[in-house]
């Protein structure tokens, strides 16, 4: 079909790069849990956006952070592990992506030991705190599209997925809106279809319960899809390369290999099948990632 697409640019939040782990950590790093903090210790791979924005956040707020990376020491940094350390991170490597929270566990106590005050953010920032931003960008997002001249039948709203935080974020927002005429597709970066959607209903469930709502989760209006994982997480396939390129020559519009092009290749893949249509209006959510392009 023939389809206007919406861009919501999430790549542009404005610190450090942008992207989506910037409205998470605005939550997780909110004044009131940074009292007494010494120290901030987050996990990633080692083109990790969310170790980026943290390390970023971290200066700012002129605190000591340790990130717990997955992976050999490069010998040239590029991209986000460039950034990892020119914004003063310490990096500490373990060999695989499963080693990591063991890691972060340990080396918090070990800097507690040595008389710091750490605060350990989880991979992602995806928690029910962190979710809370990608509540906040539901409101901003539906009260954007609440102001164009249209009348779809449903809003399909794509978004890549991984530690699910934001999709959560979303799922929570749209239940508190009531928004019954939503769909959320979350495409899969790395996991299954089913993970992500017991990941994200989990997450957006705690949430809820920071915000003392009681209400009903819309999971109806949730759907992942894990067709455009390929080789696993940060391998690209044909499809992804095809929506990076597509997406550059077409709209100007710069994508990442890791997830928003794999998220862009399952929205092209729902074009071409017909699962959306003339009367729907779709979203993509664009949640940035510029600099693992560059590596």
């Amino acid at each position: 079909p023939s389809l206007d697409l919406l861009v919501k640019l999430d790549s542009e939040t404005g610190f450090a790069l942008g992207g989506n782990k910037v409205r998470k950590l605005e939550f997780e790093l909110a004044p009131e849990r940074l009292k007494g903090v010494t120290c901030i210790i987050t996990a990633g791979g080692p083109q990790s956006n969310h170790c980026r924005v943290t390390a970023a956040a971290a200066a700012q707020l002129g605190l000591r952070c340790v990130l717990i990376v997955n992976g050999s020491e490069p010998e040239t940094p590029t991209g986000n592990a460039l950034l990892h350390r020119l914004f003063g991170a310490e990096i500490v490597t373990v060999p695989e992506r499963q080693d990591r929270i063991a890691h972060l566990e340990s080396t918090a106590v070990r800097i507690g030991t040595e008389g710091g005050h750490p605060l350990v953010i989880p991979i992602g920032a995806s928690t029910g705190l962190g979710s809370l931003g990608y509540v906040v960008a539901s409101a901003e997002l539906f009260n954007q599209l609440g102001t164009l001249k249209s009348s779809p039948e449903r809003t399909v709203v794509f978004v890549a997925s991984s530690s699910c935080g934001t999709l959560a974020g979303l799922l929570l927002g749209i239940s508190l809106l009531e928004l019954d005429d939503v769909l959320l597709v979350g495409v899969s970066a790395d996991m299954s279809a089913i993970e992500i959607e017991e990941r994200s209903t989990q997450i957006a469930r705690e949430g809820a319960d920071l915000l003392g709502w009681n209400g009903t989760l819309l999971t109806e209006s949730i759907t992942a899809i894990d067709d455009q994982v390929g080789g696993g997480y940060g391998l690209s396939t044909a499809a992804s390369d095809e929506a990076l390129r597509m997406f550059a020559l077409h709209e100007g519009l710069v994508l990442d290999p890791t997830y928003t092009a794999k998220a862009a290749a399952g929205l092209i893949s729902w074009m071409r099948t017909d699962m959306v249509s003339e009367r729907d209006r779709v979203v993509f959510l664009h949640t940035g990632g510029h600099p693992g392009l560059l590596t």
